[in-house]
């Protein structure tokens, strides 16, 4: 299974991925001016789903959220515990998360599925929308290829998706698409971040 794989890949890598990524002024400022925005409009409970050593949990937080992080890797969730006392965290499957029918109101799901075999993402998607409330928000980041591709990622493998391929699994779990952002950078694979929301 993807996700035995993913924990273990990364358990044996935590500390270098934490040194290199573990700070959100790692990431583009473009990344944090979105999210900031994203989570300013959801009115209720977030989850970060795949939130690794928590500094996006932390970020969503700063900006007022009630924000809890879930990650299947038992060292990011001990780290982040560390790191952020105060903000809950807990590890936990995508393919069920143990939260209550509809207790999310948003869901931040950033590069959290790029491991996933592609037949893997519409269940994963069908948690993310049970979790949800009607009306829920989703951020999900990417990267973003003509066609589904897998690549060798620094950790394990990976795979890029068109926009359009993801906008059509979501709509087909009642999500519908509310903006697209799109980045590409000299030596960076081209990125994408798809808000929806669950009807």
């Amino acid at each position: 299974m993807t996700e035995a794989l993913v924990q273990a890949a990364y358990s044996s890598r935590a500390a270098e991925y934490i040194a290199r990524f573990g700070d959100v002024e790692s990431a583009h400022p473009a990344d944090r001016q979105l999210i900031a925005k994203w989570a300013g409009a959801v009115v209720g409970p977030v989850l970060d789903v795949g939130c690794g050593p928590g500094h996006w949990t932390k970020f969503l937080a700063d900006q007022g959220a009630v924000v809890e992080g879930i990650d299947v890797v038992p060292a990011f969730i001990e780290q982040a515990k560390d790191r952020f006392p105060g903000i809950p965290f807990r590890e936990a499957s995508l393919t069920s998360l143990g939260a209550p029918a509809g207790a999310a109101a948003g869901i931040l799901a950033w590069y959290s599925l790029i491991h996933l075999e592609p037949n893997e993402v519409p269940p994963v998607l069908q948690e993310l929308a049970r979790s949800l409330g009607p009306g829920g928000d989703l951020l999900v980041g990417l990267f973003e290829s003509p066609e589904i591709q897998r690549f060798p990622h620094a950790v394990t493998p990976a795979y890029s998706w068109p926009v359009k391929g993801v906008t059509k699994l979501l709509e087909s779990t009642g999500f519908g698409t509310v903006s697209i952002e799109r980045r590409t950078g000299t030596g960076h694979r081209p990125h994408a971040a798809i808000s929806a929301r669950l009807a």
